[in-house]
């Protein structure tokens, strides 16, 4: 008995010594032994070529130069400009769009317009300056006030433009 359980085992180890699926890898390899893996040759790589600057005589269009050069020859042109250097009033600080006139007031023969802007109430008479854009105010009627702007065009030249604030009703 003792011998048959040896030779048993001895066939067993054989049956497994042997290649499970032989065939299907013998017929992987034949197919797969005309196919090879075909990979792209890497890019060319072109030298890096440094372009040089030419502008650098142009002025730049963010920088201040621009506004320097407006300004020299505005001063220096003899045009329109605003005062710089006077004080700035109170209604100046205020878009002419959120200013609105409220009423008119006379005394002593010298006629005033009541701005409000905000919550707060101003009296003001004609040479008085309203608005971002050195708004003179030039005359006071019974329903408006007529200021003169200052303004910068696009080329940086000073220009003067006409604008004109009405009475606002009591509902508004």
């Amino acid at each position: 008995m003792k011998h048959l359980v040896i030779i048993m085992l001895t066939l067993i180890l054989a049956a497994c010594s042997g290649e499970e699926h032989s065939d299907l890898k013998q017929e992987l390899n034949n197919l797969s032994k005309d196919l090879r893996g075909k990979i792209d040759p890497l890019p060319v790589v072109k030298p890096y070529e440094p372009v040089p600057y030419a502008a650098s005589d142009m002025p730049d269009p963010f920088g201040p130069a621009k506004i320097e050069l407006v300004t020299k020859s505005a001063s220096s042109g003899g045009g329109l400009k605003p005062d710089l250097n006077r004080p700035k009033e109170p209604l100046e600080s205020f878009p002419l769009e959120s200013l609105k006139m409220v009423g008119v007031l006379q005394q002593s023969k010298q006629t005033f317009a009541l701005v409000k802007a905000d919550t707060s109430l101003y009296r003001v008479k004609v040479g008085n300056y309203l608005g971002q854009n050195f708004g003179l105010v030039t005359s006071i009627g019974e329903n408006q006030v007529q200021l003169r702007e200052l303004v910068q065009d696009a080329t940086g030249d000073w220009t003067e433009r006409q604008s004109t604030m009405q009475l606002q009703e009591a509902g508004r």
